[in-house]
């Protein structure tokens, strides 16, 4: 009961002393408003737009005929993609392809269906047969038209769809022409004969009044190849992402972030002004100041967060912008928010703590994470940076949090998705307090 006391006293000194920093207590709420409003509208139409960049592609040749072959050589002769085909030396399924699109681990994968080549042959040929006599004999069924299955990330922007969709219908269209060509080629022969035969007989003289056999428009409107969009997993929205799932977690991750500004700050004018030092007289643990300032700090960042998620819901829409659209499971969303504040809470206790002055932690602070922010998918989608900086994203704890609530948000999935984020977020915070608890001792031992 004593211990919770002192817990409570020191909740209640730190809120105390932000209730005094007011100039803090705006920059913290208005600097992450102000970024997801500015950020989103101005993304909203240039993400639309995004589709330029280094893009790796899943191939699934279930055909292996001509179809196939001829898809794979072309995508491969684009120097912004790259073709993958297989995994560690091993060739891949479907399930497999589409598991690892919906993980993120590539933006999308290609899938060319079996019997696609054959069904293309069968319905060019049927096409000029068509074109050339009207209507097919009562006995032949229409040749169906098969399409090439575009799996996407659920993450990624619609002008990367677009110009991936755009280039396979394309390529689609010229792989169709030729082989209508190749029938056409095949089967005129056997119509232009018997319609000189016809039209003049054995009476060469004639030959200009022949009337040729006439095509029909259908030759080439009708498609036998198209390209369709399919879902990576079950659970997603069928809804594309908008600039608004990604912005508000990002920013508000940012501003979650940011907190370590006036936590470190605070924690260095306690030591410079001998707070801790009139602390550590009175029967209260390191683990009962800490403990305090972290609640503090906690109800703070979910104020914050609460914030950006009513500006995402009710505000961004009054702009023109697109309604946040959270998901299905609300308390995956509170574990990520808390996780990600505890790593941001631990984050300034551990710069307070480093740091000598305040005009240190006034200048790491923000620039690191700026930095972080940056790598982590914060300013530009994780799949639109080159590949060295994909690569280190990895290490930024925003980009863990970013990405846990887009597996909620635009992925659909619920704890079990994020829980590798959430451990992630947690153990940084875990070593934070470590690496502080050892500095704050080797302080006390020196006199510092």
């Amino acid at each position: 009961m004593k211990e919770m006391y002192k817990i409570g006293a020191t909740l209640l000194k730190e809120i105390l002393l932000l209730s005094r920093d007011r100039s803090g207590l705006l920059v913290l709420f208005l600097m992450p408003a102000l970024l997801v409003l500015v950020m989103t509208l101005v993304q909203e139409n240039v993400l639309k737009t995004m589709g330029e960049g280094h893009t790796r592609v899943l191939f699934i040749d279930e055909d292996g005929q001509e179809v196939g072959k001829n898809i794979e050589q072309k995508l491969a002769g684009i120097s912004s993609i790259e073709v993958v085909k297989q995994i560690d030396g091993s060739k891949i399924d479907r399930k497999t392809a589409l598991a690892l699109v919906f993980k993120g681990d590539f933006q999308l994968c290609i899938v060319i269906p079996e019997g696609t080549s054959a069904a293309c042959k069968a319905g060019a040929q049927q096409s000029v047969r068509r074109a050339f006599e009207g209507e097919a004999p009562p006995h032949e069924d229409r040749v169906g038209r098969l399409d090439i299955r575009v799996y996407f990330d659920p993450t990624v922007f619609g002008g990367t769809r677009s110009a991936m969709l755009q280039s396979l219908e394309l390529l689609a269209f010229g792989i169709e022409m030729e082989e209508k060509m190749r029938a056409l080629s095949d089967l005129l022969p056997t119509y232009i004969p018997g319609s000189i035969k016809e039209t003049i007989g054995s009476s060469l003289p004639e030959w200009r009044g022949v009337d040729f056999p006439r095509m029909q428009r259908d030759f080439i409107h009708s498609r036998l190849l198209g390209v369709r969009e399919s879902p990576a997993g079950k659970n997603v929205f069928e809804k594309k992402p908008t600039s608004v799932q990604h912005n508000v977690p990002a920013w508000a991750l940012f501003g979650m972030f940011f907190i370590v500004v006036p936590m470190a700050g605070g924690l260095i004018r306690e030591r410079h002004d001998e707070t801790l030092a009139r602390l550590r007289t009175m029967p209260i643990s390191y683990f009962s100041i800490m403990t305090g300032k972290i609640l503090a700090y906690l109800c703070v960042c979910l104020i914050q967060f609460g914030l950006m998620l009513f500006i995402g819901i009710h505000i961004l829409p009054l702009l023109g912008a697109p309604v946040l659209e959270m998901g299905a499971d609300p308390c995956a969303v509170l574990v990520i928010a808390l996780s990600a504040i505890l790593a941001a809470t631990g984050y300034g206790i551990m710069l307070g703590t480093l740091a000598g002055t305040y005009e240190q932690a006034s200048m790491v602070g923000p620039i690191s994470i700026v930095i972080a922010a940056a790598m982590g998918g914060i300013m530009v989608p994780v799949y639109a940076m080159p590949k060295i900086m994909r690569d280190i994203s990895v290490y930024s704890p925003l980009a863990w949090g970013h990405d846990a609530f887009l597996n909620v948000f635009v992925r659909g999935g619920g704890l079990e998705n994020v829980a590798w984020q959430v451990l992630a977020l947690l153990s940084f915070f875990a070593a934070t307090l470590l690496v502080s608890r050892i500095c704050f001792s080797l302080r006390s031992r020196n006199g510092g």
